[in-house]
């Protein structure tokens, strides 16, 4: 990677201003029209090349968090930055891989056309998009498998189909909103691995939403914890384990459970 200005590397890539999001639902009670805020006040930046995660309980505003993060939903009041700039839209600088990978591949696309794909959206010629492709599928461990289609493979490999599509353009910033959650426990941990790899390998900024505290320790560097509904952020917490991690190694650490029993009790607090 090219170095970037002392500026650059001090503008966080994307930050969140006392942002609140509300959704509204149908009439109530005397025709008034039903609210349901799902995030309240959150403030947060996330740096260059920082592994942020978020956790929260269910219905805590992880994924509406996220949305506002991408562009893909403005919030109701407060502010979303991205590089400095206020988000209006899904920037060309964020790639997102969401938890249902079966919808977010085309299955009458080979693998290696779904990868291509928003390559030829942004003009990229012929030549070097298939040196990208070939490059993002090999870094994701499925170099043989561009002329498969995805109904082909299994959950797993279909989810490194999308997080290779997501890394083609080379985003400066990747958002996955619980992106193993559909898979089992042996193929999760073999995808934590790919994406702490591959985030070293492409130098890429990431937000990773989960409901699994171990899965956040054992990837971030902060962990953002959000309170129940609506969400808040009750703490941010700096995860002091060193790189690189092990499955067996880190886990057993000292360290690492005491990360676990601080997340848990903030996490099931009321």
């Amino acid at each position: 990677m090219t170095a970037g200005t002392t500026e650059d590397v001090a503008t966080p890539v994307v930050s969140l201003r006392h942002v609140r999001k509300v959704y509204s639902g149908g009439a109530g009670a005397g025709g008034a029209v039903r609210q349901r805020v799902a995030l309240e006040d959150i403030t947060f930046d996330v740096a260059r090349g920082e592994f942020s995660c978020v956790v929260g309980p269910s219905g805590a505003g992880k994924s509406t968090l996220l949305r506002c993060l991408a562009g893909l939903m403005p919030p109701t009041s407060g502010e979303a930055l991205f590089e400095g700039a206020p988000l209006r839209s899904v920037p060309a600088g964020v790639g997102v891989v969401f938890q249902d990978y079966g919808r977010s591949l085309f299955p009458w696309l080979t693998v290696a056309r779904n990868v291509d794909l928003p390559l030829r959206v942004r003009g990229v010629r012929r030549g070097p998009r298939a040196a990208r492709v070939a490059e993002v599928l090999a870094s994701v461990g499925l170099a043989d498998a561009g002329r498969q289609y995805p109904w082909q493979l299994s959950g797993g490999m279909q989810q490194r189909v999308a997080i290779a599509r997501a890394l083609a353009y080379r985003p400066d910033l990747l958002l996955m909103d619980e992106p193993f959650a559909s898979v089992d426990a042996q193929t999760r941990f073999e995808l934590e691995d790919l994406i702490l790899r591959v985030r070293e390998e492409f130098g890429v900024t990431v937000v990773f939403v989960t409901h699994d505290i171990d899965e956040a320790i054992y990837l971030a560097d902060r962990v953002v914890v959000l309170s129940r509904s609506p969400g808040m952020v009750t703490e941010i917490v700096d995860i002091t384990l060193p790189r690189p991690r092990d499955q067996i190694a880190t886990k057993g650490d000292e360290a690492f459970a005491r990360h676990r029993e601080h997340l848990l009790g903030l996490v099931m607090s009321r």
